[in-house]
């Protein structure tokens, strides 16, 4: 969810059943107070997004808590609880580099952070202003020093 919506973890944390209205996940960033209202669907359509929210309802259906993240018990997950787990998940994909033979993936694996996310999705987006709106930027140059990891893409001289 952070890296489909570019949001930071609080306020991905934070997001409701009911922030999705009318083909949209309503956004209010807790940081900045920017709102945003992020395409769940394309020309009815379900994207990425979409799709994930329709398995996150499956999975807390029954749930009786407002928020979309949620833990088995239906409790909604606490920044403790995504640390962990996100340092678990990191461990364990790092070993399965490891086991496969692929120790520089491991290595790379070991120093992602769960704040490296933000930039990976402002980096994979070609428009630097799409990227932008995203991350809820009122400039491109911030989107552009900060959280752009790559270069622009460059056609060769022939």
């Amino acid at each position: 969810m952070a890296y489909l919506t570019g949001q930071r973890p609080a306020d991905v944390l934070g997001m409701r059943k009911d922030d999705i209205v009318d083909g949209y996940l309503l956004v209010t960033q807790g940081k900045t107070g920017k709102r945003l209202r992020i395409q769940i669907e394309v020309d009815g359509e379900q994207n990425s997004l979409g799709k994930l929210l329709k398995r996150i309802a499956q999975g807390n259906e029954g749930m009786l808590s407002p928020f979309l993240v949620l833990n088995r018990s239906g409790r909604r997950v606490s920044w403790p609880m995504l640390r962990n787990r996100w340092d678990e998940a990191r461990s364990k994909a790092a070993s399965e580099a490891e086991a496969n033979g692929e120790a520089d993936l491991a290595v790379r694996i070991r120093q992602f952070q769960f704040r490296d996310i933000r930039p990976k999705a402002a980096s994979e987006i070609r428009d630097v202003a799409d990227a932008s709106v995203l991350l809820g930027h009122s400039k491109e140059g911030i989107t552009e020093r900060v959280y752009r990891r790559v270069g622009a893409v460059a056609k060769p001289a022939k």
